[in-house]
């Protein structure tokens, strides 16, 4: 692992889209070697390859799995963009010793202003509403009562990590009943916990997806789920598009088995289902849970600060549970 920072310089892979805080936020020590796409990286030389010891990985859209990792042999961390890190194969890391970082806390409240927007849209048809007024109708009749509102709802939040907190804040503030699945309790949490997401879904009306993506996740909301939610039902998805059967979310969207669906994330993004944009009783959003300028700017700095960080000798500052690199 990394000593204190010397004179001798520090070679870094930049993996995935170009970012200006990441490029210029080193300074002359590190020896930055930018590639974008895994196709770029068959271009990394052998000589150069040898070099590497750490990696910022920019976007979720390129994955850094064993694959590539396995290319730098010298490699001691990878400082992931995101939250999330499902891109990043952290089991692998943590066997072959190299430390995985990602990106919360700096976009938590955004996400969750995100989530608690899209759950008013969805369920007060603003997008709906804002297409009528634009086609003229509203000049010749009122718009008609929107069938849902937050009043008389209970949600239920699908992980109640930081960001599913927030969330559970601006519902608690908006006075609507909160209630909470997860594999275990979160300790100092007031609200119900429901080890079963099944019994959850039939207690509330209201799902709030905030879940990682992964294997142990993917589509946890399924057609049962859906259908014990019920037909007053609404499901909004800032989490992965992994997490939710997008066949069955249609499928139960189409009979009415749910009412309506709030979605900032799919399956195989950008790629959206064109039964999903046919709908009336959905509002989409093209993955913008963090997507302001003031949040990925503290996301790309958090990235730099990671690296930084661990090459003068001290212990990364948000490293993933899978590799803790504690007592640096």
């Amino acid at each position: 692992m990394s000593g204190n920072i010397s004179s001798e310089k520090i070679d870094l892979l930049i993996y995935g889209p170009n970012k200006p805080i990441v490029d210029k936020g080193f300074s002359d020590q590190f020896v930055l070697h930018p590639f974008e796409s895994r196709a770029d990286l068959d271009r990394v030389s052998p000589a150069v390859a040898a070099k590497i010891r750490g990696a910022a990985v920019t976007y979720s859209t390129v994955r850094c799995d064993g694959a590539v990792m396995a290319m730098f042999p010298k490699l001691e961390i990878v400082a992931s963009f995101g939250v999330g890190y499902d891109h990043v194969d952290a089991n692998h890391a943590r066997e072959h010793n190299i430390v995985v970082t990602n990106t919360p806390d700096v976009l938590t409240e955004e996400v969750a202003d995100i989530a608690m927007g899209l759950l008013i849209a969805t369920v007060r048809e603003f997008i709906k509403a804002d297409r009528y007024l634009r086609s003229g109708l509203w000049t010749t009749q009122q718009y008609p009562l929107s069938v849902g509102s937050l009043r008389d709802r209970k949600v239920g939040i699908v992980g109640l990590g930081r960001i599913g907190q927030a969330v559970a804040r601006r519902l608690d503030a908006s006075l609507v009943p909160v209630v909470y699945h997860s594999r275990n309790p979160v300790a100092g949490v007031k609200h119900k916990h429901y080890p079963d997401l099944i019994e959850m879904a039939k207690a509330v009306d209201t799902l709030v997806v905030i879940v990682p993506g992964g294997p142990s996740t993917a589509k946890m909301i399924n057609a049962d789920v859906l259908k014990a939610l019920g037909p007053r039902g609404v499901v909004v998805n800032v989490a992965r598009g992994s997490v939710i059967d997008e066949e069955a979310l249609i499928a139960a969207l189409k009979s009415g088995t749910i009412l309506a669906a709030g979605l900032d994330v799919f399956a195989k993004e950008p790629a959206v289902p064109d039964e999903l944009k046919a709908m009336q009783n959905v509002v989409l959003l093209p993955h913008i849970g963090s997507a302001s300028v003031v949040t990925r700017n503290a996301m790309d700095q958090l990235v730099v600060d990671n690296l930084k960080t661990w090459f003068a000798g001290k212990a990364p500052l948000t490293p993933v549970a899978e590799t803790p690199a504690m007592g640096r």
